[in-house]
């Protein structure tokens, strides 16, 4: 096959973009709304990340630049191995002579299964230290600052600059690896997936420019003038009697951009709602993480690899399904939760009728070219899979905090990785191929494309297979005879008691939930306003529009 074309014809260019106030990408003026010459690496897992992450913390001197945002984050989550507490380390590097910035989402209550006391923790903590962390609750109403990533910068040796952007919090759960025995540091979770839940993610490793391009997504939010208590009379109240700042600080004047280091190119996709005050960098809101899946979505022809945490919403499903309908030889795989993460109450059946749905809509538009998969480790027990991975024709990944669902790509904040890389004889420049014309997936013998590496990297695991043994996993279609190989006689055991050794892999055919219409009925309200609200303009409702 044909090598890939340049990125403006899978990546949204500044007119497609929808916010020309948006100033992302370092401060560059010529309009580009991607970033080439970085090297992106794909961390599946935990355990990858944390390890990566606690060394660069390690590595930190006097001078060092640390930048996170978090949803959640637990102060004593180990990172790797005893005395790696992300307290610790991110002590560690101030104790060093870095300084260290932090946007911690200002959760809502722990009682309705959130991570209140566990943030306020962590900020209180790292003030204590002279680290400038605040509580950030610059949200729409119901809503959470979703995004999660690292930056670290290294102002006198920019080639060590690094940032890394995807779905794993600081937190309990998350240091789960690839044969997926669970977190001894466990976060509540329903009973179905047993004392120390087994939890699947991703993170992307940056290097090169693209990490200024995050640390603008962190400068922008820090800087917004509106309270991080974001019109919330009584937490400004709590936070002077508890002594917690809630001023930010001056930021560090931004440092150059580290030189090229590779082939691969990056475009930051965000969420934002449409809210008052406004955010300055996002008056209008902004959703180009759904219109930058929707402009990747035209352009497949074979493959669309998903991996979500909740694929739930009929809103975004229908743009899958239409890509389905028109492209009558495209296949979806989709590796998703066997049970939603709540049991009890309305909110279970609630996730349950939202994800019959968007099902349902799918199967109609793609029958059995749409391939449900869900997860389990060697002891049985379900994975939670709580990765946001979309991989399309081997071409374009994304790998980041946004789910498949209406909230993430219109009500919470949220940040996306895209990435596709330049054939080899491109060199750093994307122009090399101007002419616009329908793209192909890259060349099968190039081992350099981030997104066949990260397919053939979740597949593997998804198989029980070493990283070493996935020859017969290049050509994803072939390949999807092999997946459900080894779903079906995985389900075989199951049926047949369990008896005898059990097949390898984690693999099982993902079952549509059943529930009753008048349930469906009764609980459209709780999933319209709770479960996947709409954070656009009233006047992109109207015309159903990103």
């Amino acid at each position: 096959m044909p090598a890939c074309p340049s990125p403006q014809h899978w990546f949204l260019d500044s007119r497609e973009r929808g916010n020309p106030h948006a100033r992302l990408y370092a401060g560059r003026d010529d309009g580009s709304c991607w970033t080439a010459g970085n090297q992106v690496t794909p961390l599946v897992d935990g355990s990858a990340y944390f390890a990566r992450l606690c060394q660069e913390l390690r590595g930190c001197a006097a001078g060092d630049l640390v930048y996170f945002a978090d949803w959640r984050g637990d102060p004593d989550q180990h990172l790797d191995g005893p005395g790696s507490a992300v307290m610790v380390e991110l002590a560690r590097a101030e104790s060093a002579g870095a300084r260290v910035f932090g946007l911690v989402w200002r959760s809502h209550l722990d009682r309705l299964r959130f991570s209140e006391q566990q943030n306020r923790t962590l900020a209180e903590a790292l003030q204590a230290l002279n680290a400038n962390v605040l509580l950030d609750m610059r949200v729409r109403r119901g809503g959470s600052h979703h995004q999660k990533f690292v930056v670290v910068r290294h102002p006198q040796d920019p080639a060590r600059d690094v940032a890394f952007v995807g779905g794993i919090d600081l937190g309990h759960s998350r240091n789960d690896d690839r044969d997926h025995g669970g977190d001894p540091q466990t976060q509540p979770m329903p009973t179905s997936y047993g004392p120390t839940p087994p939890w699947h993610d991703a993170m992307v490793e940056i290097h090169g420019p693209a990490v200024v391009d995050v640390e603008t997504c962190f400068r922008e939010r820090w800087d917004d003038p509106a309270a991080p208590q974001h019109n919330h009379p009584w937490l400004w109240a709590l936070d002077r009697l508890r002594d917690l700042r809630s001023r930010a600080a001056t930021l560090p004047d931004p440092v150059p951009a580290p030189s090229p280091a590779g082939r691969d190119c990056v475009q930051l996709l965000r969420t934002y709602p449409s809210q008052s005050p406004a955010y300055p960098f996002a008056p209008d809101g902004e959703r180009t993480v759904a219109r930058g899946y929707a402009k990747a979505l035209r352009r497949a022809r074979r493959v669309v690899h998903v991996e979500d945490q909740f694929l739930w919403s009929a809103t975004v499903a229908q743009v899958f399904a239409d890509t389905l309908r028109r492209e009558t030889g495209l296949h979806l795989v989709a590796v998703l939760p066997r049970y939603p993460d709540s049991e009890g109450g309305l909110q279970e059946p609630a996730k349950d009728a939202a994800h019959t749905e968007a099902l349902q809509l799918l199967l109609d538009a793609g029958g059995d070219r749409v391939h449900l998969f869900d997860l389990e480790n060697a002891a049985g027990t379900p994975i939670y899979v709580h990765a946001k991975v979309c991989v399309i024709d081997d071409t374009w990944a994304a790998v980041g905090s946004a789910n498949l669902n209406r909230r993430s790509w219109t009500h919470d904040s949220e940040l996306t990785a895209a990435v596709l890389t330049l054939p080899p004889d491109a060199g750093a420049d994307p122009e090399h191929d101007a002419e616009p014309h329908t793209p192909e997936p890259q060349a099968e013998s190039d081992d350099g494309v981030f997104a066949r590496r990260l397919r053939v990297q979740l597949w593997a695991e998804h198989l029980g297979r070493r990283p070493d043994q996935t020859e017969d996993l290049a050509d994803p279609v072939a390949a999807l005879a092999i997946l459900h190989a080894h779903a079906d006689r995985l389900d075989a055991w199951h049926r047949d008691g369990g008896t005898g050794e059990r097949p390898p892999g984690h693999l099982r055919a993902h079952r549509v939930p059943t529930v009753h219409p008048a349930v469906r009925r009764a609980v459209e309200p709780v999933v319209r306003t709770v479960i996947d609200p709409d954070g656009r303009p009233f006047r992109w409702r109207r015309l159903e529009r990103w």
